[in-house]
């Protein structure tokens, strides 16, 4: 099981490879409208690398983000927790998710769950403090 559950741990993640991940998904991405592709990877807790791109509808609000096929294929392909994430634009720049997205990825969070952002390396309850989640319902 792969943790780093804090920014100094982050040089166990990969982040090239899930830059990279991310930057492929994005040139699958599905923009007529918007013409702003968006890619995401995730480094799974059980070493597998999880990625998605942004599925728009002319029926703007049915809009897909990257993050929402990324949780998509990490069910697909076993399920298991979201250790590391990184998302792209079309111009390979880091990209921080929106709040809704931030939101779906910590329902799947492995504790200390890292993200690269755009001001560095963060933690999940960093990006999303005080965060409202499914141990909150039990």
């Amino acid at each position: 099981m792969i943790v780093a559950s804090t920014p100094a741990e982050s040089e166990l993640i990969p982040w090239d490879q899930l830059t990279a991940a991310a930057t492929a998904a994005m040139r699958r991405a599905y923009v007529p409208y918007s013409k702003f592709p968006v890619g995401a990877a995730a480094l799974t807790d059980d070493g597998r690398i999880v990625s998605g791109c942004n599925v728009e509808n002319a029926s703007y609000g049915l809009t897909l983000c990257a993050e929402c096929s990324l949780v998509s294929q990490l069910h697909m392909t076993g399920g298991g927790k979201l250790v590391a994430f990184s998302c792209v634009d079309g111009d390979g720049n880091t990209l921080m998710p929106c709040g809704r997205c931030r939101q779906l990825l910590y329902e799947f969070r492995a504790p200390g769950m890292l993200l690269l952002t755009v001001s560095g390396i963060k933690t999940m309850d960093e990006v999303l403090p005080d965060a409202f989640g499914p141990e909150h319902l039990a």
